[in-house]
């Protein structure tokens, strides 16, 4: 009982972590079946058909090029715009700075289809044309609030002296940006732009509300289930967790560099 006690935290933490990945190991093992008709959803043989061609499914790919191009400038908008914001609410004082850290909070608290609704009706009432400028311009808009939250928490454990010794050792305001302020808050910013990617290539709600005719890889997903279930989809989803586990491995083999060498010296 005492070694139970004592190990009881580590045991909770495997059994969320079984519980979070088996939905994705599912979807590994499957990607690798040879359905005996359209829906994937029993174990038949082992094939590596699918994996020989992806993109065997019509349109498939398509939708996939065509989120991650949405989820790329989506990440880009959100993370520009979501930095600067985190900046000037940490080391700015402003009127209504209290309301606007407040109402920053309001697209993650949101229901997404609350969201969405509002939108459509903004564009349909400024007479916009739904596809795919306008799932862009929704995607950079609630992905903001989660990058600011990031780069919010980063910039505020930043310690202000390290900028005033750039600037007592006679480096200009943007040299001082550059080499200093930058660089810490790089860690947050990044994980802000990774979450927002993620966000932005995963929404269906928002999306399905916003896009008029233009279809997205989750949007092919949820059509796709309801004639059947193309392998092709395990495939890709595979692909993409191996690459965010890839992703996260090599940052975290980075940084316990960076702390090995910096303790060396």
């Amino acid at each position: 009982m005492r070694w139970l006690r004592r190990n009881i935290v580590v045991f909770a933490g495997l059994l969320t972590l079984a519980y979070l990945i088996l939905p994705n190991i599912v979807v590994m093992v499957f990607s690798f079946n040879n359905p005996a008709g359209k829906f994937n959803y029993s174990w038949q043989e082992f094939s590596t058909e699918a994996w020989q061609d992806p993109c065997g499914v019509a349109d498939m790919c398509g939708s996939l090029v065509l989120s991650l191009q949405i989820a790329f400038f989506a990440t880009i908008g959100a993370t520009v715009l979501g930095a600067m914001i985190a900046f000037a609410l940490v080391r700015y004082r402003f009127k209504a700075r209290g309301a606007i850290n407040s109402l920053i909070f309001l697209p993650m608290a949101m229901p997404e289809v609350v969201m969405a609704a509002s939108l459509l009706t903004l564009f349909l009432n400024l007479g916009a044309q739904l596809g795919f400028w306008t799932i862009l311009i929704a995607h950079t808009m609630f992905c903001l609030s989660f990058v600011v939250v990031a780069v919010k928490a980063r910039v505020l454990s930043m310690d202000p002296r390290l900028e005033e010794a750039a600037r007592d050792l006679y480096a200009g305001p943007v040299q001082t940006f550059l080499r200093v302020t930058l660089p810490i808050a790089a860690p947050g910013i990044a994980a802000g732009a990774m979450l927002a990617f993620a966000l932005s290539f995963d929404d269906f709600i928002i999306t399905n509300f916003n896009s008029g005719s233009t279809v997205t890889f989750p949007m092919f997903v949820w059509g796709s289930a309801q004639r059947g279930t193309p392998v092709q989809i395990n495939v890709i989803g595979t692909a993409m967790f191996i690459i965010a586990v890839l992703i996260v491995v090599v940052a975290q083999l980075i940084s316990s560099r960076r702390k090995h060498s910096a303790q060396s010296k």
